[in-house]
């Protein structure tokens, strides 16, 4: 049971990291390239304006909670495995959780930051140098998130691909590790 368990939330972890992957590669390209292609000015194409009316939360909130779920549910399901394959399934939820962490501690204060400057705000960074630095750090600090992924993603590929140990304390001893499709 805890090998089918352990597949399962190892399966609908890889199809997660995959669709999040994707939509941050997307939302990087596309729609970050937009709002950081010449700022301050551009600023006015950030996500959730009136110029561009997107809230990218509504496609990464429900793939992120899945993730953090099965990431979490294949490493409780295989704790008992040994080491050497508990760690593949160790990487994914450590991943998601420092994205989890970097985004709520850096990117969410720079967003305001950025938000102030794009709507013109009192309070808000006026020097067209510094709001340069603050996107292009924004922009090199995103890509951080996306390699964070791409190492949760084959942590979660490298664990689905090699045969599940056999677990300690099993029934029968004389079991050889099943890879389970």
């Amino acid at each position: 049971m805890r090998m089918r368990l352990t597949r399962l939330f190892l399966w609908i972890s890889v199809i997660a990291w995959g669709i999040l992957l994707g939509g941050k590669l997307f939302d990087l390209r596309v729609l970050v390239g937009a709002w950081s292609a010449s700022p301050p000015e551009s600023l006015s194409l950030l996500p959730y304006g009136p110029r561009w009316p997107v809230d990218t939360g509504e496609y990464f909130f429900p793939s992120s909670v899945a993730l953090l779920v099965c990431s979490f549910g294949a490493l409780m399901a295989g704790w008992k495995t040994p080491l050497r394959y508990r760690a593949w399934l160790t990487l994914p939820p450590l991943m998601m959780l420092a994205t989890l962490v970097f985004t709520i501690l850096w990117f969410w204060p720079q967003n305001a930051a950025l938000w102030a400057v794009a709507q013109g705000a009192p309070t808000a960074e006026t020097d067209p140098s510094i709001v340069r630095e603050m996107v292009q750090r924004w922009v090199a600090y995103d890509w951080l998130r996306v390699a964070m992924g791409f190492i949760g993603l084959i942590a979660a590929v490298k664990a689905i691909s090699v045969p599940f140990p056999a677990l300690p304390n099993s029934d029968d001893h004389s079991r050889q590790p099943q890879r389970v499709a």
